[in-house]
Order: structure tokens, then C-alpha cells, then sequence
């Protein structure tokens, strides 16, 4: 009985000092840990964000580097492929062409048709005819190539009145001042309602 209560004290005082690590353990270590483990997830989490913002900055970059270009893209687009119905603009190039070409006759024009619309684009359908002297007929087909609006040509002919205007034999080209020279032309021009000139409203 004696042994026992000399071991009384040191075994109390280890008893307590356990309870007194398990409250420790319990009231901070424990909770601090478990702040370890959410702090650890949130930085996780940012990390991933920040990645993904730097992907999306990298992207705007290119985006941005790219936006003068797509921007007069457009333009020409929209040079081409108005999104106007309106057809006068093209005739008027073409007046000026002829006007270029020499002077010729002033073209008469006929736009008897409007296509359906395809992938967005509609057509619309035109003839023309001009008269001049072969100079002006040649410089004005040559001319052609260089409307800014898009369009095409189904059928072209050049004829002359009379025939003896032209040089018979021998392949050569007839004078530049010939006259009697007669162009008829088919084609289409297009437009387009679905464009939309997104770079002028930022501007």
C-alpha cells in the first residue's frame, strides 16, 4: 500500500499531463489543422483560377492582336457585300468606269431579278449595255477587275457595226478609235443583311 501511494503523484501528475494534451489537441491543434486543410483547399482552388485567368489574358491578347485585321476584313466585306439592297452604288461605279474608259456611250442598265437568299447572301441579277470605240470597250473590261463590289458575270460579248471595222486576217487589233463596238454584259451583285459592321460601333 505504501509502494502505491509513493507512485500516486507521478501517476496522477502523467494522467493530467495526457488530459492536459487531449484538451490542448483538442482546442487547438485539432482546429488548426483542419484551418490547415481548408486554407490548402482554397489555395488549390486560387491557383486553378489564376491559371485560368492567365489563359483567358493570353487569349485576349491574340484576340487583340488579331482585331485591326478581322477589323478591315470586315470593311472589305462589307465593300463587297453591302448590307444595303440598294443597287445604285454599283451602277454608279460602273458609270465612272465608263467615264474612265474614255467617255463612252453611258451604260443602260436592267435589274430584272432578285434571287433567293444563300448562307446569308442574296443576289441580285443585272444586265448592262455599253457602246464606244474599241479603246474604251478594252479599257473598261480591263477595268472591271477593279469595282470594289463584289460581283459576277454569267455572260459578256463585244460586237461591232459593221463587220469592216475590224481588221480581217492576219490576227491584227483593230485601232483604238474604231467605233461601233457594243458590250452586253449579265451578272449578279449581292448583298447581305446578316453583317453587321461590328468594329464601327466600338470605334
Amino acid at each position: 500500500m505504501e509502494e502505491l501511494k509513493r507512485f500516486q503523484v507521478p501517476l496522477a501528475i502523467v494522467v493530467g499531463g495526457i488530459v492536459l494534451v487531449a484538451v490542448l489537441y483538442l482546442a487547438v491543434v485539432s482546429p488548426q489543422s483542419k484551418k490547415l486543410t481548408s486554407l490548402d483547399t482554397q489555395k488549390t482552388q486560387l491557383t486553378n483560377q489564376l491559371t485560368g485567368l492567365q489563359a483567358e489574358i493570353e487569349t485576349l491578347r491574340k484576340e487583340k492582336a488579331q482585331f485591326v485585321p478581322n477589323c478591315l476584313a470586315l470593311g472589305k466585306a462589307l465593300t463587297e457585300i453591302p448590307s444595303t439592297t440598294d443597287a445604285s452604288s454599283f451602277l454608279q461605279q460602273v458609270t465612272n468606269l465608263a467615264k474612265q474608259s474614255g467617255d463612252p456611250n453611258t451604260p443602260s442598265y436592267s435589274l430584272p431579278e432578285t434571287g433567293l437568299a444563300k448562307n446569308g447572301v442574296t443576289e441580285i441579277q443585272f444586265t448592262m449595255t455599253l457602246a464606244g470605240t474599241y479603246g474604251q470597250m478594252t479599257s473598261f473590261v480591263q477595268g472591271l477587275g477593279t469595282l470594289p463590289r463584289l460581283f459576277t458575270v454569267s455572260t459578256i460579248s463585244i460586237t461591232t457595226t459593221p463587220v469592216t471595222n475590224i481588221v480581217e486576217g492576219g490576227g491584227q487589233t483593230p485601232a483604238s478609235n474604231t467605233a461601233g463596238f457594243n458590250l452586253n454584259m449579265t451578272g449578279g451583285i449581292y448583298y447581305s443583311t446578316s453583317q453587321k459592321d461590328v468594329c464601327g460601333s466600338l470605334a
